[in-house]
């Protein structure tokens, strides 16, 4: 799960730059706080859901398939 932690790494670092960056962005928001805490928790969920797929499904293909016919291949 290297691919998990490398992500879990760049949401902490881009929800640390987005509330720290957010007050500069307020004037452009309409509607929304700058630190809305649906956004704030949301978005970091959906990338989280979306890589662990990403991780997942290969991997999962990779240990159906037989390992002599995979070395066959290189």
């Amino acid at each position: 799960m290297c691919g998990a932690r490398w992500t879990l790494l760049g949401v902490v670092i881009g929800v640390v730059a987005a509330a720290s960056g957010s007050p500069l962005l307020a004037a452009l928001l309409y509607g929304v706080s700058p630190r809305d805490p649906i956004v704030f928790t949301g978005i970091p969920l959906l990338l989280m859901a979306i890589a662990l797929a990403a991780c997942v499904v290969p991997s999962w293909r990779a240990s159906r398939m037989d390992p002599l016919v995979a070395l066959h291949y290189d």
